[in-house]
């Protein structure tokens, strides 16, 4: 009877997960904001029933009541953030909080699945950093000094770099996390944001050929101190962030194809430079040829993506647990196994509907340092998403970045809470700015002698419009005579 009801359970799973997907995109053809508010709260309803399904397996699965307990504790904090947004930022973008709760809960489902201590830790984790995520739009919205920290940003980033080359532990061959009182610390991600609010204040003015030299050499630093760290995967990022935003801040394609080329030469010289860098490729090239070693987690990646097929094998009827690293480099794979490939291409959909909203936001801004700060934060987003999918379906070499919100690993989760947090006030700040417009508008109509004003421009346009037709009709008179 559980064979059955697991066998029936993924086939719904991926009818909610696609329903929701489906209505990720519908709602920008939606203008009317009852319609659009009727499309959110159908999303949330979509979440509690595919984390209700999911958890409810798991259980007859195990017979575990703890299954049942991590359910309410998704579903409560699921419901919690719903009604903190919708009271205190009405203004806020609720897609991008009900993205977010999609990809936190089939983090949720396959952690609890795979490491159910790993499950418990991520939640309080992602508890704690939504609490401090709730104070950023605030911050955002009310600090106008944020834009004048430029080089606080710049020095603040390079000195967390530092300290995690020189105090850090080698894990993977790469010296990533710091450990302080027990707590593992990986400061390359709160870097990310410092490093996308420095290049953004850089080049909020008039990017001068001395400025972009400037974000350069200061980028240049970022990315080689990761080097020596050989955190090639978070240097890739950075690296990429920085192009668009000089590309976009510049509007010229010779500074993006000369900082492509610098990066082909520094890949070229990484692949000499770093053993573990050489192993990858290795492994990316034939996996087979050396399966016993370091093709062994990217084939058994592969055996699992095969083995799910579109519709999965259905939670805990798979043994994603065979690929070393699961939780973090390699839960996409775990997912297609388990959940089926459908569900995976609508989870990478999610990803590209918050990106899509993301990359909305920023060209909606008018303010240049603003609007660069939420092209850089989707870059990083974009990017890393690629990387994780990428390296988990061989299409391009493991570069060992986590799938954000979903892979497990505490600094990742929070800082990108953290990160849609502040897209969040921006997208609040851009809502602001409409509002004041609306107003300024409204009260100009509103002033003596603006409707008159109108009125005498509209006349003065016919006038011309009608002078024009007479001069036409008197050169076509003109010409028939000759």
């Amino acid at each position: 009877m559980i064979n059955i009801i697991v066998e029936l359970s993924k086939y719904l799973i991926i009818i909610l997960m696609t329903l929701f997907t489906f209505q990720c995109f519908r709602i920008f053809k939606k203008k009317d904001e009852d319609d659009k508010k009727y499309v959110l709260r159908k999303q949330v309803i979509l979440i509690l029933f595919l984390n209700l399904i999911a958890f409810l397996v798991m259980y007859l699965q195990t017979m575990e009541v703890k299954m049942l307990i991590m359910y309410l504790q998704v579903a409560a904090y699921i419901v919690v953030l719903q009604v903190i947004y919708r009271i205190f930022y009405k203004k806020a973008s609720m897609l991008v909080v009900n993205n977010m709760c999609m990809l936190l809960s089939c983090g949720f489902i396959m952690l609890s699945r795979l490491d159910f201590e790993k499950a418990e830790k991520q939640f309080f984790i992602v508890v704690a950093g939504t609490a401090i995520s709730l104070l950023v739009p605030v911050i955002i919205r009310k600090v106008k000094l944020l834009k004048d920290l430029t080089w606080l940003y710049g020095i603040l980033g390079i000195i967390l770099l530092l300290a995690v080359l020189a105090l850090s532990r080698v894990t993977g061959g790469a010296n990533l996390a710091l450990e302080i009182g027990g707590i593992s610390f990986q400061f390359s991600e709160l870097v990310k944001i410092t490093f996308v609010f420095f290049v953004a204040g850089i080049l909020r003015g008039d990017p001068s050929f001395k400025k972009v030299v400037t974000a350069t050499a200061v980028a240049g630093i970022h990315v080689m101190i990761l080097v020596l760290s050989t955190d090639l995967g978070s240097a890739l990022v950075f690296f990429m962030t920085y192009v668009v935003m000089v590309y976009v801040a510049t509007k010229k394609p010779l500074y993006a194809l000369a900082g492509l080329a610098g990066g082909s030469l520094a890949a070229v010289a990484a692949y000499f430079l770093f053993g573990h860098v050489r192993q990858r490729v290795v492994a990316w090239k034939a996996p087979f040829s050396v399966y016993e070693t370091n093709g062994y987690q990217i084939v058994q990646s592969l055996f699992a993506i095969g083995a799910g097929g579109w519709f999965g094998v259905g939670l805990f009827a798979g043994s994603p647990k065979s690929i070393p690293v699961v939780t973090q480099d390699f839960i996409f794979a775990a997912i297609c196994e388990e959940m089926g490939a459908i569900f995976a291409i609508c989870l990478l959909l999610v990803c590209m509907s918050c990106f899509l909203m993301i990359l909305n936001i920023s060209m909606r801004m008018s303010n240049k340092f603003y609007k660069l700060i939420a092209l850089g934060l989707g870059t990083e987003y974009a990017f890393q998403v690629f990387l994780t999918v990428g390296g988990t379906t061989k299409f391009i070499p493991m570069t060992g970045i986590t799938l954000p919100l979903v892979s497990y690993g505490g600094s990742s989760v929070i800082c990108t809470i953290v990160m849609l947090a502040i897209i969040q006030g921006l997208y609040i700040l851009r809502e602001d700015e409409g509002a004041e417009l609306e107003k300024q508008k409204q009260e100009r109509n509103r002033k003596p002698g603006a409707q008159y004003e109108q009125k005498r421009r509209k006349g003065t346009e016919q006038t011309r419009e009608k002078s024009l037709e007479e001069k036409i009709e008197e050169e076509t008179e003109k010409s028939l005579r000759w």
